[in-house]
């Protein structure tokens, strides 16, 4: 095929194998960022007006304009452009930038209340199509235990994707431009055909149904490509072709469903094998490969979902989560390191700062010496960036994985996830001291038990004990939530075209997360080294402690503390394990809490750590604000002695430091900021945000919006603009830890 014109062949002629593709046909690149280039005039003109609709966004409330009259779907709308004849990549979600629309398929009480929230009402013809359907939320709350909706409602499980699409889910938008939509069409209908020569199990059944609605939406894809002038059912032809077929495939995904993240994947060393291939027989030079990275790029930071109250307050500063992952090292042994990974660290200096697409650096350190600089110093003019640590990743997923959401690795089409939030592990300590009863309202949550005395000290083996029991009891309540969950999810909301670009029956994965981390180790701590005395109310309620003593405190590299946050991971993931999930998914568990620490904080009582009632939780396993007074390293010590073989999903650590801690000027930051993620993910330490900034910065912009417009933050395994979080968000953000001394 002239498409293929001057690939290497392999397996991936003959089936469906990117990855083989990649390994082929890619070209390390171990330079320096001397080759890059800025904007074209062309680039700045359509970005001109990206910021002036932003302005407008912001000036509007955060929403611009929400299009209530038709549900969004793949071809619900016609061709949107920033700058019509200027724009290089097209498409948009809908017929405008920045126009939101209506995807009710997860609950259509939501989709109301998020238009209310903005001044909108949800018209007639949506209505009407939603009168006599059965969404995702509908069907969740019909199979609910009263315990289910008991737990939900007290906080102890929270962030639950039952009232919204569930996101974290990847498809392999490089196969479009790989091999056309044509053939990927065909391998389904031959899936199919495949799987309806099995007994009609239940499985099966599902499975012959999830493909007839994969191929509606597979059709669905060419005709809406074919609206913008492009023939998708081809494979792609050129490096401008590559980026815009793989753009199609993403942008089909994010108008058929508005999950709590939607990355785009894995996508640099793919591309780049188009564009050195064109920079080869001059077609391309490097400024026009800048330019559809930098188009690219801006389609991306436009992505918008419609979103209620609620979830911006799980969620803060409208964060989409469209992911991209870079770098990393093949199993062969060379880099994944590509020039386009420079191309795209490149966009936060041609269009500026931003929070998406959330950039992550798949760190090893092997990776080449320059582009490690580089990435550090991206990081310290940006705070754009985080890292993960592919030598621990790449162990269990390949070398061609991809980061969902925040921190979650899966193989790119041959893993999916469900989702499924966090559960409060400082409120079961709570409840285990309580008897079961949740400790703000009194309410018989869990199995009634034993409700420690009050006045009397607290014996840490007597404690641990009836933690262990409740933990126990909540991991497996915890997982047949999820069962739930993801089973109406399937039924009611599922994501057609993403799963399509899937392999036919992909492992799947159930993503369980822990909030509380580092509250629950310390507590258990100032029990085990302290003297805890827990105070009573009027009902017989523990709601408060008189802690005497000093105790160890999780993130100063101390064992004696370390080991309790260890166990703590290990135990938990254990006890999920026991039980079943849903279509036979594998366990996994997050150390995460994106900016709900504020949240699940406000619905937790007073803690033996000292913490008092409604204070912020710690974000994901980063030690609590201010106790990790040792240093940085000592700070990154402990939080990478957590295993990431029970923490697969990922263990969220967002680090602070003040220029000044990190060096005299920006040659030696640099130079100390690659010594300090090398030294880290040495540790098998699995993510890493990092901030370089002054606290007083931060606090000079909650006070005056406009002296920094665009100060991009790492909060939890995104990063977002300081000034679209709430008030209570960045006084907590500003609360945090920033290291001073290495």
């Amino acid at each position: 095929m002239s498409c293929w014109r001057g690939f290497k062949e392999g397996n991936w002629n003959r089936e469906i194998d990117v990855r083989d593709f990649i390994l082929r046909n890619y070209t390390p690149y171990e330079g320096d960022a001397s080759f890059l280039r800025g904007t074209t005039k062309r680039t700045d003109s359509v970005k001109a007006r990206v910021d002036e609709l932003l302005i407008e966004e912001n000036k509007k409330g955060g929403v611009l304009d929400i299009d209530t009259e038709r549900v969004s779907s793949i071809l619900t709308y016609q061709p949107g452009y920033i700058k019509k004849g200027e724009d290089i990549i097209l498409g948009l979600q809908t017929d405008e930038p920045l126009k939101r629309a209506v995807n009710p398929f997860a609950g259509y009480r939501n989709a109301v209340q998020a238009c209310r929230a903005y001044g909108y009402e949800i018209g007639e013809n949506i209505k009407n199509e939603f009168r006599y359907r059965t969404t995702h939320n509908t069907g969740v709350f019909r199979a609910y235990t009263d315990t289910m909706k008991k737990a939900r409602h007290a906080g102890v499980l929270t962030g639950l994707p039952d009232a919204y699409a569930r996101g974290r889910i990847i498809g392999d938008y490089r196969r479009i431009a790989l091999y056309g939509m044509n053939y990927l069409i065909r391998e389904r209908e031959a899936d199919k055909r495949r799987i309806g020569e099995r007994e009609m199990s239940n499985e099966t059944i599902q499975l012959l149904e999830d493909c007839e609605r994969q191929l509606e939406f597979m059709r669905q894809l060419v005709t809406m490509a074919a609206e913008y002038g492009c023939d998708i059912s081809r494979p792609a032809d050129n490096a401008y072709e590559a980026v815009q077929w793989l753009y199609f495939g993403y942008l089909g995904a994010v108008k058929e469903q508005n999950g709590a993240a939607n990355s785009i994947g894995r996508i640099s060393s793919f591309l780049d094998i188009y564009i050195e291939r064109d920079l080869a027989d001059e077609s391309l030079d490097e400024i026009g490969a800048q330019e559809l990275i930098d188009d690219l790029v801006l389609k991306m930071r436009l992505v918008r979902h419609l979103r209620t109250p609620e979830y911006n307050d799980l969620f803060a500063g409208d964060p989409v989560w469209v992911t991209c992952s870079l770098a990393g090292m093949a199993e062969d042994g060379r880099t994944m390191v590509t020039k386009t990974c420079y191309r795209f660290l490149q966009t936060l200096y041609n269009l500026g700062p931003s929070a998406e697409p959330n950039i992550t650096v798949l760190w090893s350190t092997r990776l080449p010496e320059p582009f490690k600089a580089f990435c550090a110093k991206v990081s310290i003019d940006t705070d754009s960036i985080q890292y993960e640590n592919d030598d621990v990743m790449r162990k269990d997923f390949g070398d061609d994985y991809a980061i969902a959401c925040c921190v979650s690795a899966m193989k790119v089409g041959k893993q999916m996830q469900f989702f499924g939030a966090r559960c409060n592990l400082a409120k079961v300590l709570l409840m285990a001291l309580n008897g079961g009863r949740d400790e703000l309202y009194g309410e018989q949550i869990a199995p009634e038990g034993k409700s420690f005395e009050a006045g009397k000290p607290l014996v840490y083996e007597e404690v641990l004990e009836a933690f262990k029991v409740y933990a126990a009891w909540m991991a497996r309540l915890y997982v047949n939530t999820m069962n739930v969950i993801h089973f109406m999810h399937d039924r009611y909301a599922y994501e057609r075209l993403m799963m399509s670009l899937h392999d036919v029956e992909p492992e799947r994965l159930m993503a369980f997360g822990i909030s509380g981390f580092s509250v629950l180790a310390d507590s258990l701590s100032a029990i085990k080294y302290a003297k805890v005395t827990p105070i009573k109310d009027e009902n017989g309620l523990i709601v408060d402690f008189v802690t005497e003593g000093e105790f160890p405190k999780y993130g100063n590299d101390d064992d004696r503390v370390d080991e309790i946050a260890q166990w703590i991971a290990e135990y938990f993931y254990e006890e999920l394990c026991k039980t079943p999930a849903y279509r036979g998914a594998k366990h996994t568990l997050s150390i995460l809490t994106i900016t709900s620490n504020v949240v699940y904080g406000k619905k937790t009582g007073a803690t033996p750590d000292g913490r008092k009632k409604g204070e912020p939780f710690a974000p994901g396993a980063n030690p609590m604000h201010g106790r990790d007074a040792e240093g940085a390293l000592a700070s990154l010590n402990s939080v990478a002695k957590v295993c990431y073989d029970c923490c697969q999903d990922g263990i969220s650590n967002t680090f602070s430091i003040t220029p000044a801690a990190l060096g005299r000027d920006d040659a030696d930051r640099v130079k100390k900021l690659v010594s300090v993620l090398d030294g880290y993910f040495a540790q098998n330490a699995h993510h890493l945000n990092v901030n370089v900034l002054n606290r007083q910065k931060l606090i000079d912009a909650m006070n005056d919006p406009t002296l920094y417009p665009s100060l991009t933050i790492r909060v939890s395994g995104y990063a977002v603009n300081f000034n679209k979080l709430t008030k209570d968000k960045q006084l907590e953000v500003i609360a945090r830890t920033f290291h001073e001394k290495v």
